[in-house]
């Protein structure tokens, strides 16, 4: 690919994208949900959020599932719920993982 249109591409994402994510802030004001609307939007990123746990907490293909990986999510679960910020939810699940596979708990 030439130098030229890889840069018209780029730029032509670039503004595609601004343009994307300033419609939020601009549009704000003048559009309005219904309330069954906003609460259905809430409960679904929740429910892809507890999906994507799920999904991470399980590993395929492996043919053996230890104690340390749920007991590590279980762990930034708990942490996430009693609202702590990410950063100690992130370290304390990895931690714990980390820690049980030390002592040799798979």
């Amino acid at each position: 690919m030439s130098t030229p249109i890889l840069l018209v591409a780029m730029s032509a994402l670039s503004a595609g994208t601004y343009a994307f994510r300033s419609s939020g802030p601009a549009l704000r004001n003048r559009i309005r949900f219904p309330e069954r609307a906003t609460k259905l939007l809430e409960i679904g990123a929740v429910v892809l959020l507890a999906a994507m746990v799920a999904i991470t907490t399980v590993p395929t293909g492996t043919g053996h599932l230890g104690f340390a990986l749920p007991a590590g999510v279980l762990v930034g679960g708990l942490l996430a719920w009693r609202n702590q910020p990410m950063l100690v939810v992130i370290l304390a699940a990895a931690g714990t993982t980390a820690l049980l596979r030390l002592v040799g708990v798979t």
